[in-house]
């Protein structure tokens, strides 16, 4: 094991995958002070169904495994579930549910499920939900309610997806029974092993730990002790006061990070490179003296790209714009975008992981509709059943059935039809699990159905063409991109983050009785989002995108 210097820092395994800034924020005592972002609703109602997908799977085990299973009560203080745990192990329990390990050598954490071996010790299971496989073959799996690495097999039509996080909190949980001399002897067969029991809840997905997980064929094991020893270092450097051994840059993560406003305000402060260029790109940046966004808008165009694979004229242009204030600016001085005589704006709301409540329509007839039309103008399909709910079936069918018969009209009188989203990511996933989940239900149309729509050319990504020819000193999101349109949100507290809490109150998801002002809430907010695409793609088509700056005049 490598060896780490704590003083008294302990962390979970969370912060393995954490940024370094944030876990020097969560251990400096002097943050304490510091702005936050509100919390997101969308991850605590992740939260919470993962918690109630742990339980059904508890209920599930602890049926199949009978007089071997000890269950530590969740009700119980922190302390009262590690001495349950020690207890239950003392026991020579098979199955431990609810584990809570003691927090020795700077960690703490504790596991869904510990496996006796064969030969004595543990070997931890952790439920999740999310995807742990993908179609294929070669993932080591054993059925969900044998969950033994000795029952393991190699699995004919599943391969395993890649989630880093969880191999990582596997050799946490390790490393924590080795500590207590719970795990089982390293000569054991499948004594550095762990398991994963995803959303589908059908089998346990076995990882061995010391195999080749990381680039470079480090082992799980391996990576796992030099983030622990490096996360460990940038705590205790927080906590006793010494230089930062993390400062802010703007990454992926920023975005749900409850510190961003605070680092936000330190970039700003400094006009730091990666407030227009995130990531590896800010960091290779900086390692060439390029630092700030004044440093990189100095840069020549015309100079040699100082970062693989990224165009510096972009970047520079990026730097220029951001300077101006300038949101958007043309890669090209004109820009193609598919229309048709019907058009149709589409917008899908979902909450969370747990399903999808609304799909909004936006029709229009550019070139002006015919007798017998269908009107033109907004309309929802929406359940107001808590998602999820059977009732998504309904609405999505509702929906589809709309859509199909807009496109039999096209086809049947002779004209063209588009229908547009805003990033097409968000929309195809629920088209295609709408059509799973509901398969066989009234209207729910056959998979493959949806998957030849998403397919066409006459499904278009509005967000993918602003993407290829915009360069964005402020984001590529809707609503950055839409007021540079001339669109505005009637709603000023209009996000994607509000219309979760709005979402809640909808429904009576906190046991309060629906609140039918914040469904016309969101419904408007959807009307806006599909109007907000339309005002877009009509003004990446019209005379006044020639008002937008070039990145080549910049």
């Amino acid at each position: 094991m490598a060896p780490h210097r704590s003083d008294g820092v302990v962390l979970d395994a969370a912060a393995l995958t954490r940024c370094r800034r944030r876990i020097h924020l969560d251990h400096d005592p002097g943050a304490a002070a510091a702005p936050r972002a509100l919390p997101d609703p969308a991850l605590e109602q992740r939260r919470a169904d993962a918690a109630d997908h742990r339980i059904r799977i508890g209920e599930q085990l602890a049926e199949a495994c009978g007089e071997g299973w000890a269950a530590v009560p969740a009700g119980l203080t922190s302390r009262e579930r590690v001495a349950a745990t020690a207890a239950a192990v003392a026991d020579g329990a098979a199955m431990i549910w609810n584990a809570v390990l003691p927090s020795r050598s700077g960690r703490r954490g504790g596991a869904e499920l510990l496996v006796r071996m064969p030969g004595g010790g543990y070997v931890p299971v952790i439920v999740v939900r999310h995807r742990i496989t993908d179609p294929g073959e070669g993932a080591l799996t054993s059925p969900v309610l044998q969950p033994w690495p000795r029952r393991a097999q190699l699995d004919a039509e599943r391969r395993v997806r890649s989630q880093p996080r969880d191999l990582l909190r596997l050799a946490h949980l390790h490393r924590m029974l080795e500590a207590e001399g719970w795990a089982p002897l390293p000569e054991t067969v499948h004594s550095e092993y762990g398991g994963v029991i995803g959303m589908d809840a059908d089998v346990v997905v076995w990882h061995d730990l010391r195999a080749g997980h990381w680039p470079g064929a480090r082992s799980t094991m391996s990576e796992y002790d030099d983030r622990f020893a490096d996360r460990t270092a940038v705590a205790t450097a927080a906590a006793t006061g010494e230089p930062a051994l993390a400062e802010p840059s703007r990454i992926t993560e920023c975005r749900r990070c409850p510190w961003w406003p605070t680092c936000e305000a330190a970039l700003a402060g400094v006009q730091d490179v990666s407030l227009v260029v995130r990531g590896e790109v800010a960091g290779m940046l900086r390692g060439v003296g390029v630092s700030t966004v004044a440093a990189l808008a100095a840069l020549d165009p015309s100079a040699e790209t100082i970062v693989p694979g990224v165009p510096l004229d972009d970047m520079i242009a990026l730097a220029r714009a951001w300077q101006r204030d300038l949101s958007v600016v043309r890669k090209v001085p004109a820009v193609h975008v598919r229309r048709a005589d019907i058009e149709i704006d589409v917008d899908m709301e979902s909450f969370g992981e747990a399903g999808a409540y609304m799909w909004g329509v936006l029709l229009s007839y550019p070139g002006g509709a015919r007798p017998g039309d269908e009107p033109a103008g907004y309309r929802a399909f929406a359940t107001w059943d808590p998602v999820p709910t059977v009732d998504e079936a309904r609405s999505f069918a509702e929906f589809w059935e709309w859509l199909s018969r807009m496109r039999a009209t096209a086809a049947a009188s002779g004209r063209t039809i588009a229908a547009y989203c805003y990033n097409e990511q968000a929309e195809n996933r629920w088209l295609i699990a709408s059509a799973e989940r509901f398969a066989g239900m009234p209207g729910i149309p056959p998979l493959a159905e949806v998957e030849a729509f998403i397919a066409e050319p006459n499904w278009v990504d509005v967000f993918a063409i602003v993407d290829e020819w915009f360069l964005c000193a402020h984001g590529k999101g809707l609503k950055r991109i839409a007021p540079a349109a001339g669109f505005a949100w009637q709603d000023a507290e209009a996000s994607g983050e509000n219309s979760m809490r709005w979402y809640r109150d909808a429904v009576g998801m906190d046991g309060a009785p629906p609140d039918m002002v914040q469904r016309e809430r969101l419904v408007a907010y959807n009307a806006d989002d599909v109007a907000a695409t339309r005002a877009v793609r009509e003004w990446m088509t019209s005379p006044a995108i020639d008002e937008v700056p070039l990145a080549a005049d910049l």
